[in-house]
């Protein structure tokens, strides 16, 4: 391998990594909280002087909010990652649920976070696929995607428990712990 294959130069890899960020759609703030980084480093990248040189845990960084492993980050030309941000993944095993969720993911966010989870994307039921996308803007930004998609698990998880529990002898406690923890939780009503 030549020495101009194993090193990159740092302005040119920091201009990749602003035509991916553009073609994602994202701003400066957009990037900086799907990659984790503060806002002065992802202004150095997309607004590059050359005067500095990027860490790995940034190259990093910007790699797995791209999508991206950092060898095909640093190696491959940026017309070819261009092509992959550019097309939705296919659906996975005949699964369009997947496919609609990413084709309806406007938010960079939601958009990065699927990227980056795919396994976890596939887990999805249609209904939290409905909710996901309903929430996409404000409401998404204030909760985070992540903890988002973690409530939506911890709930899909403890429905399936609860159905065991529900086909058990312990249907009669599980009614009256229900019972007692939903009379908790729903609102006062006049008259009933």
């Amino acid at each position: 391998m030549s020495e101009s294959t194993t090193k990159h130069n740092p302005a040119d890899l920091a201009a990749k990594i602003a035509r991916l960020a553009e073609e994602k759609g994202w701003n400066q703030e957009d990037f900086a909280n799907i990659a984790d980084l503060n806002r002065q480093t992802i202004r150095q990248i997309l607004q590059p002087t050359g005067k500095r040189r990027l860490r790995n845990a940034t190259i990093a960084a910007c790699a797995k909010a791209l999508g991206l492993s950092v060898n095909e980050l640093k190696t491959l030309p940026v017309e070819r990652l261009l092509q992959r941000l550019r097309q939705p993944p296919p659906p996975v095993n005949g699964d369009n649920r997947l496919h609609r969720l990413y084709q309806q993911a406007t938010q960079p966010e939601l958009r990065a976070w699927l990227d980056r989870n795919p396994e976890r994307s596939r887990e999805l039921t249609d209904k939290e696929i409905d909710e996901l996308l309903a929430l996409q803007g404000e409401a998404l930004n204030a909760i985070g995607v992540e903890t988002f998609v973690c409530k939506l698990e911890r709930r899909r998880n403890l429905m399936e428990q609860v159905r065991v529990v529900a086909d058990s002898e312990l249907l009669e406690a599980l009614e009256t712990i229900v019972g007692l923890m939903f009379d908790k939780v729903s609102p006062y009503h006049e008259g009933t």
